[in-house]
């Protein structure tokens, strides 16, 4: 048995408007935010190659580090119970008393959570050796891998040549890794950093690269994350609820938000080349959504 979404997913790509029209730029965005109710967006790619060697080499348990709010933690909670494997759940921070949304579904499809503290957390080659004789399949935080980079190729399978920019929000780097392997000559990767002061970004992305891919046009972009990993401020949810109504896209505080208002901000600024074709990338994880209250966003997640 292997992952599959094979009559599951409703993937379209959607053209989006923002508030003006800048240099005949054309934008779609590909909504990987309807391939799988829990294992949404760039999610499922990151994680099917990996399911499919833990499976082939006789695994019963998938473990994975991420933190609270984690949308790759309940990512792979549900992907193992798909596939009828066991899970576990390194999470960062001690056990709070309410746990929030993200933990609980994890729970409910079976994952064990194991709690350490966030210094500990930091050594995770520690952590694994703590585990050992478990027999555990490891896979790094975020899905952080060149297979996971690998499995992310396939989304280019609905990227044609028309487009000449993809743009993607960019945690791990995974995805942006996987995304500029898969691109055609003529197409630039524009990464957006959800994180803050992240110096390393880029060389953790480019260590997923073949040689070759570092010949490619790409760049990753700072000055989008709002304050850090996760934080949305006011603004960010004005915007979310702005676009959602300028377009019916609903997108989550974490990437999808970040991505595009950097792209209307970058449109506005002239980054992208008169006439363009851009295609963003929808990364799903809007259950990261349920950690706010109740009405803070005019959709629901």
């Amino acid at each position: 048995m292997q992952l599959d979404i094979a009559g599951k997913h409703k993937v379209f790509i959607q053209t989006i408007q923002f508030s003006h029209a800048v240099n005949g730029c054309k934008t779609d965005i590909l909504r990987l935010d309807n391939i799988h109710p829990t294992i949404s967006g760039n999610k499922f790619f990151k994680l099917q190659l990996h399911i499919a060697k833990a499976l082939v080499e006789g695994y019963r348990t998938i473990a994975t580090f991420g933190g609270a709010y984690s949308n790759h933690i309940v990512a792979v909670a549900c992907a193992c119970r798909e596939v009828g494997l066991q899970s576990v759940g390194i999470i960062r921070g001690e056990e709070p008393i309410n746990k929030s949304d993200t933990l609980l579904q994890s729970a409910s499809f079976s994952m064990q959570l194991k709690y350490v503290s966030r210094e500990d957390f930091k050594d995770k080659e520690a952590i694994k050796n703590r585990y050992k004789e478990e027999n555990y399949y490891w896979i790094n935080e975020g899905g952080y891998s060149c297979l996971g980079a690998e499995g992310v190729k396939e989304i280019c399978n609905w990227i044609d040549e028309t487009y000449t920019d993809i743009v993607c929000a960019v945690g791990t780097g995974t995805m942006m890794a996987g995304l500029i392997a898969g691109s055609l000559p003529n197409q630039k990767v524009t990464g957006i950093s959800v994180l803050k002061g992240a110096t390393n970004l880029q060389k953790d992305m480019e260590a997923l690269l073949r040689p070759s891919d570092l010949q490619k046009n790409y760049e990753v972009i700072d000055g989008y994350h709002f304050g850090g990993y996760a934080k949305h401020p006011k603004e960010l949810i004005d915007w979310m609820n702005l676009f959602y109504q300028q377009n019916e896209v609903p997108t989550d505080i974490v990437y999808t938000s970040k991505l595009c208002y950097a792209v209307n901000d970058l449109l506005q600024k002239g980054y992208f080349k008169p006439d363009s074709k851009l295609l963003l990338i929808h990364s799903g994880g809007l259950q990261g959504n349920l950690s706010l209250p109740v009405g803070t966003l005019v959709f629901n997640t």
